[in-house]
């Protein structure tokens, strides 16, 4: 497989001072934001020397155009911003570049301007692009990045991730991908493969052929690396994928049934659950020593864990308690505590990458929720209801849940599908997330451009 993280070089022109040091504008970003901010995305503006260039090496017309659609797209899914309509616009981009006329930018009631410049250097492509307050009427972020040609896009996210985190103080999610079980066929007969995509929905690629069965997808927080479970000759294997190199790895094979591994926060272990002799404990591996650690021994069903950003904690769900339940203990496995106490039965825990919250999935009188609480069970939240959704999975910022939802089904089995979603803490933005195919388990990989 062809290593397809391409780099980029980031250059740092200048940057005015830190953002709550006078900056007017300011967005509320934990809480229900009903009157998202007026952005303006002007075209990135580009001479005609260049434009021939790249029409030659990308078969894309303007690919100035392209790359601020990619920032407008990403802005708006966030549901923080609005990306005002182009024909509004009263200022050309090259020369809104290189001094905004911020009255005209007023006029159409814009609080932030983008604008960028493309040029062709040497077969590579540069890009500038710039930030500005329109209501102070000052620059307050100015970048310049110079990559191969052919990686247009993500130098869209890359833009829409310093945007995002110059106007609300917290990392971007937008240079990021997603993994996940790419499924097609009768619901009793499904293929299922290991697909990757960006996060909105491009640059899809399959990564095994359907020959086998594939469960669970997990990105290494650290790295471009996914452990997964897979079924070979109806044993259950999990392995580890470099997604960068195409290596393959078995991690184990067990005598029994394996279930959702995941990496701990610093990617050098794996933890899971293990069903053996009866019983269906959680153990730790040890990815540098293969060394494997049991550490929950309870005659119940303990499953689905998920460290604690520091490492010192694990949530998993159990029935210990004679329904399935969210449980936090130690690391080691002491202090088992239950945290989850409202009605119906709670699945699929996973910590927050800012540890501050527990998602979870939840089954309730016929309906499945998808909802957050704080590690110690207090201020639970159901985001999203449906009739069948599962695996949430977090942003790297962890603002946004990203889980997948099944439709309803007739006797038949036929009408059946399955597709990704995602929705943020608000619980008001909630969208689709197209793929090729229908599509189970994501796991959200840490920024590319970290």
């Amino acid at each position: 497989m062809k290593k397809y993280i391409k780099k980029i070089s980031l250059i740092l022109l200048f940057l005015i001072l830190p953002f709550k040091a006078f900056a007017l504008i300011e967005i509320d970003i934990t809480r229900g934001n009903l009157d998202p901010l007026p952005v303006a995305v002007s075209p990135l503006s580009i001479d005609d020397n260049s434009k021939i260039n790249f029409e030659k090496i990308l078969n894309t017309e303007n690919i100035g155009s392209e790359i601020s659609t990619i920032v407008e797209n990403n802005l708006r899914a966030s549901g923080i911003f609005n990306p005002l309509n182009k024909d509004a616009f009263l200022q050309a981009p090259d020369i809104a570049h290189l001094k905004p006329r911020f009255e005209d930018w007023n006029l159409i009631k814009a609080q932030a301007l983008i604008t960028g410049k493309i040029t062709y250097d040497e077969g590579k492509l540069r890009v500038e692009f710039r930030l500005w307050d329109v209501l102070a009427g000052k620059e307050i972020l100015a970048l310049a990045f110079t990559t191969a040609p052919n990686n247009w896009r993500r130098v869209g996210h890359i833009i829409s991730d310093k945007v995002y985190e110059r106007l609300t103080g917290e990392k971007g999610y937008f240079d990021t991908r997603i993994i996940y079980v790419a499924e097609e066929g009768p619901k009793t007969q499904r293929i299922k493969k290991l697909a990757i995509m960006d996060q909105d929905g491009f640059n899809n690629k399959f990564l095994t052929l359907g020959n086998e069965l594939v469960l669970t997808p997990r990105f290494n927080p650290t790295s471009q690396m996914v452990t997964y479970l897979s079924y070979f000759k109806n044993l259950p294997r999990v392995y580890l994928l470099d997604i960068a190199t195409g290596t393959q790895e078995v991690v184990g094979d067990f005598p029994g049934m394996t279930f959702a591994p995941r990496f701990s926060p610093d990617g050098k272990k794996i933890i899971m659950s293990f069903a053996k002799d009866g019983q269906s404990d959680i153990y730790v591996m040890d990815l540098e020593n293969r060394i494997v650690e049991r550490i929950t021994n309870h005659p119940s069903i303990d499953t689905s864990p998920s460290f604690s950003p520091d490492e010192k904690y694990v949530t998993f769900n159990s029935d210990r308690s004679g329904h399935q339940q969210i449980y936090v203990m130690d690391s080691d496995g002491n202090n088992v505590k239950r945290i989850s106490f409202g009605d119906g039965l709670y699945g699929t825990p996973v910590w927050s990458p800012r540890g501050d919250l527990i998602a979870f999935t939840k089954l309730h009188q016929g309906s499945f929720y998808i909802g957050v609480m704080r590690p110690d069970g207090s201020g639970e939240r159901l985001l999203t209801e449906n009739f069948y959704q599962e695996a949430p999975s977090w942003s790297p910022n962890g603002r946004i849940l990203i889980f997948y939802r099944e439709t309803k089904t007739d006797q038949e089995g036929d009408g059946f599908s399955a597709k990704l979603w995602s929705i943020d803490l608000t619980g008001y933005n909630e969208r689709l997330i197209e793929t090729e195919t229908d599509a189970s388990d994501p796991s959200w990989s840490s920024l590319l451009s970290n």
